[in-house]
């Protein structure tokens, strides 16, 4: 097999996380590795910046400062929401050319996958030798083939440790606290806020994700159920959450407004809370309830980033290299589960991955569609890293003597 000479390229898309520039990083460091390579480019703002030819050279960065940019949370090239369709990928193809670009990394989701598919079967067609890797990435943690993402171990471990904190909180003064997560489709993330619970009474006491149809009747009743057993309620609620038809209950509120892929807005406002907040009071008899929309602080929380997550996010952008300058392969990098708890690496075709997604296990939801299940657990607990401890005093109570 001979050696393609030529430039890299890499670029980031969609929204960002705690440890998308460890990949973008592991890509560039290992690719300046390689004498075929002649210089390393990075595309300002994904593909957007490519069509643009707004590109830097990553060749000329120390490794001091990529190693910091690597710890830092957001995308240090920027990003985009742009959708990749054919012609889209058609000018992508022709900048690469241009550049006697020869391996092209795009870090993201599924839509990044497809861009990267799109470009491949370009180059293909025109007899290009260009070498295309995707490299996951997702706090939704919903790609196929792959065990989890990228991305989402950190943005798990904030909502993890943020519900933590809202039971001490709902604990000393009780009442009903809803925590709106995001999860247009996969409940994944949102699942996590059970991850740090510790005593048998720690919230959140339900946990409502996309998968499982939601109801205003069954919602009350859960609340009103668990407010009689502990005197309080800590609730975690997807974006997503839809109605029996499968309507997202957002679409209520919305306006009908959606972005540029589609989609309609979800919990970009506290509505789906001040909702939720409103079919408490009106239903039950509790009057202090409150709601929090967490929204983008999820994404590229400073100081909470988990090491599983920042090494394995290093590695795919390692392998990605790898793959593409070593071995002279296409594909998207997937993670493999080993042991208890280990990974191992492979590459899968871009079409596996390309436009799809995937939805959270039913094992990991119980009967009710109200909570998560060890299963769920055992599968994410693993991808958050350390986590603080919390305790709770011990000391005996003293006799009373004039409130017998």
């Amino acid at each position: 097999m001979s050696l393609i000479k030529g430039k890299v390229l890499i670029a980031q898309g969609g929204g960002p996380t705690a440890v998308i520039n460890q990949s973008f990083v592991g890509a560039a460091l290992e690719a300046r590795k390689f004498p075929q390579v002649t210089r390393v480019y990075g595309a300002m703002h994904g593909i957007k910046g490519i069509v643009n030819e707004e590109l830097c050279d990553l060749t000329e960065a120390t490794t001091h400062n990529l190693e910091a940019v690597a710890r830092t949370p957001s995308s240090g090239l920027f990003s985009t929401r742009d959708k990749p369709t054919v012609d889209y990928c058609r000018k992508i193809f022709e900048v690469c050319r241009a550049h006697d670009v020869r391996y092209f990394f795009y870090i993201g989701g599924n839509d990044s996958a497809d861009a990267c598919r799109i470009v491949n079967e370009q180059a293909r067609s025109d007899r290009y030798e260009l070498r295309v890797i995707h490299i996951p990435k997702t706090i939704d943690n919903d790609l196929k083939v792959t065990d989890h993402c990228p991305g989402y171990g950190s943005a798990a471990k904030f909502v993890a440790q943020a519900f933590s904190g809202a039971n001490l909180d709902n604990r000393a003064l009780p009442g009903v606290y809803i925590g709106v997560v995001m999860g247009r489709h996969a409940g994944f993330l949102t699942a996590a806020s059970a991850l740090a619970r510790t005593f048998d009474d720690d919230g959140p006491h339900l946990v409502y994700v996309p998968e499982r149809a939601f109801t205003r009747k069954q919602f009350t009743q859960d609340v009103q159920a668990v407010f009689l057993k502990h005197k309080r309620c800590v609730i975690a609620v997807s974006e997503g959450i839809v109605d029996a038809k499968g309507k997202p209950i957002a679409e209520q509120f919305s306006g009908g407004e959606r972005d540029s892929h589609g989609n309609v807005q979800l919990s970009g406002t506290g509505a789906l809370g001040d909702l939720l907040s409103s079919w408490i009071k009106a239903d039950t008899k509790i009057t202090r309830v409150r709601a929090d929309t967490l929204g983008y602080l999820q994404r590229s929380f400073l100081g909470c980033v988990s090491e599983v997550d920042a090494a394995e996010a290093r590695e795919v952008g390692e392998k990605a290299a790898q793959y593409a300058i070593w071995h002279n392969l296409d594909g998207s990098v997937a993670i493999h589960r080993v042991g208890d708890y280990a990974v191992k690496y492979f590459l899968t075709p871009l079409h596996t991955v390309a436009q799809k997604t995937s939805e959270m296990p039913a094992k990991f939801i119980n009967k009710k569609g109200n909570n998560v299940t060890d299963a769920f657990i055992r599968y994410a607990r693993p991808l958050i890293g350390a986590m603080p401890t919390v305790a709770r005093l011990s000391a005996p109570r003293v006799r009373k003597v004039l409130n017998k």
